[in-house]
């Protein structure tokens, strides 16, 4: 209901007039982040956009137990980066993660069974501080090509072939 015009307002609940915000201008080009092209950059460094991939936390959290560490090997750094990798997999083909792109990445650094040394002293140095370093996370996610993540999660367990698996391609990943 409206308040009568003789009943007295104070300043500090009067009304006030509005300024409205200026209609904006055409967007600028070249804002960093903005892609013009049907084709999404890849390549080192870029990543792999797919949908939900926190849910790989989740499932990292899940396989954590299962996983076998070497000495010196933190849990953290072992399962965020296995959870990276895991999200990756699933973003190659369009799909939210499941524990079967996690048990991939694990099997492919020897995680689920027992890994020879030389195994594991890779694995130790790529996954050193990843739970705590963004340069660490993108080295170790850099490191593993595409080809080995297309794997299905028993073919990736065996660890007799990890050095062919884990080389670098002609491509750079």
């Amino acid at each position: 209901m409206a308040q009568p015009t003789f009943v007295p307002v104070p300043d500090a609940d009067r009304v006030r007039p509005s300024i409205p915000a200026p209609i904006p201008t055409k967007a600028r080009k070249g804002r960093p982040g903005e892609i013009r092209s049907p084709v999404l950059p890849s390549g080192r460094g870029y990543g792999t956009t797919g949908p939900d991939q926190g849910y790989a936390l989740t499932l990292a959290h899940r396989l954590a137990p299962r996983l076998r560490l070497a000495d010196g090997e933190d849990r953290h750094d072992v399962a965020l980066g296995v959870a990276l990798l895991g999200a990756r997999r699933a973003a190659l083909v369009g799909r939210a993660p499941s524990i079967y792109d996690l048990e991939v990445a694990a099997g492919l650094f020897g995680y689920l069974t027992e890994a020879p040394a030389d195994l594991v002293a890779r694995r130790r140095a790529l996954f050193r501080g990843a739970a705590h370093d963004y340069d660490a996370q993108r080295a170790l996610i850099d490191s593993v090509p595409e080809a080995a993540l297309g794997l299905p999660p028993d073919a990736a367990g065996d660890t007799s072939q990890w050095r062919e698996r884990l080389s670098p391609t002609k491509e750079g990943t």
